[in-house]
C-alpha cells in the first residue's frame, strides 16, 4: 500500500477549474479503501454552543472522483480509477461543516500520490485543509514477461499486455508491443514492469553524413528526394539535411534513413 503524506492546514485556495474529460462517460470508476465515507469532520470543539447540534457532512467522495477523472481525457474507455484517501492530521481541530467543497491545489497532480483541498463553505467557521490521497489508474499496457538486462534487445516473446497502474509514474506507457520489438533497454528491468519511454535507448535511424530519403508530406500529396544527413537521426529529435541543390531542410526521422517534412 502506498504511504500517503500527512495533511496540513492550508490558506484559502483559488477557484478550481475542472479539466475537460471526453473519456468520462466510458470510464468505469471503482473506489477502494474508503474509510472516509463515514468519517465526518466534527473533530473539534464547536465555536458556539448553538453549533453543537450541527450535523457535519461526510467528505464528498463523488467530487473527489470527479477531480481524479479531470486528468482522464487521454484514457481508454475501459480504464478504472481507484481512490485511496489518506487521513487528516490528527492535530487538526475543525468545526462542524454542512458543506465541504474539494479542489485540486495549484501544483498538485490529479493522479498518483497527491493531495486535494477540502474547504468548508457552510459552517460556523470556514476552514480549509489538505487531504492526502492516492489515485490509481488501471489500464492495459505492455509489460515484460521476464527480467530484461540493461542493453538487451526486446523480442516479441518478451512482451505481453497486462492491466497496470499507469498513474504510478508520470511517463506514458506503451499499448502496442510491436512498437517495442528491437528496442534496447537502458537498465535491468524486473518482470512485469510497465514499459515507458525512459526504459528505452533512443533509436538511431541513421548517422551524420549518410544519404537518406527526404519525404515531403502534405495534404493530398507526397514527394521524395535524396539528401545528406548533417547530424545523427535520433528518434523524436529534429534533424537537418542538405538537398542536392544545397538547401538545408529540417525534418523528423521516421525510419531507416528516412526523414519527413510535413507542410
Amino acid at each position: 500500500m502506498i504511504e500517503s503524506p500527512s495533511a496540513t492546514a492550508a490558506p484559502a485556495p483559488s477557484a478550481f477549474q475542472s479539466a475537460s474529460d471526453p473519456a468520462r462517460a466510458g470510464t468505469r470508476v471503482l473506489a477502494i479503501a474508503l474509510p472516509l465515507l463515514t468519517l465526518t469532520l466534527a473533530l473539534a470543539r464547536p465555536v458556539q454552543a448553538s453549533d453543537t447540534s450541527t450535523a457535519p457532512s461526510p467528505i464528498p467522495l463523488q467530487q473527489l472522483m470527479e477531480l481524479a477523472r479531470g486528468g482522464a481525457s487521454a484514457l481508454p474507455a475501459d480504464a478504472r480509477i481507484e481512490i485511496e484517501p489518506g487521513q487528516l492530521d490528527a492535530r487538526l481541530k475543525l468545526a462542524p461543516c454542512r458543506r465541504i467543497d474539494p479542489y485540486l491545489p495549484t501544483g498538485s497532480t490529479a493522479w498518483g500520490r497527491t493531495r486535494v483541498g477540502l474547504r468548508c463553505t457552510d459552517g460556523p467557521v470556514n476552514w480549509n485543509v489538505f487531504l492526502p490521497v492516492t489515485v490509481r489508474v488501471w489500464s492495459p499496457a505492455v509489460v515484460n514477461t521476464g527480467p530484461l538486462q540493461a542493453g538487451a534487445e526486446i523480442r516479441a516473446e518478451d512482451l505481453q499486455i497486462r492491466e497496470v497502474d499507469i498513474a504510478s509514474a508520470a511517463a506514458p506507457v506503451f499499448r502496442d508491443p510491436q512498437l517495442l520489438v528491437g528496442r534496447l533497454v537502458t537498465a535491468t528491468l524486473p518482470p512485469g514492469t510497465p514499459l515507458r519511454p525512459h526504459h528505452l535507448r533512443t533509436r538511431q535511424w541513421f548517422a551524420a553524413g549518410e544519404t537518406i530519403t527526404l519525404v515531403y508530406v502534405g495534404e493530398g500529396f507526397s514527394a521524395s528526394t535524396e539528401a545528406q544527413a548533417l547530424s545523427n537521426g535520433l528518434d523524436g529529435q529534429a534533424v537537418r539535411v542538405r538537398t542536392p541543390s544545397g538547401k538545408i531542410v529540417t525534418g523528423w526521422p521516421t525510419g531507416e534513413r528516412r526523414v519527413e517534412v510535413r507542410s
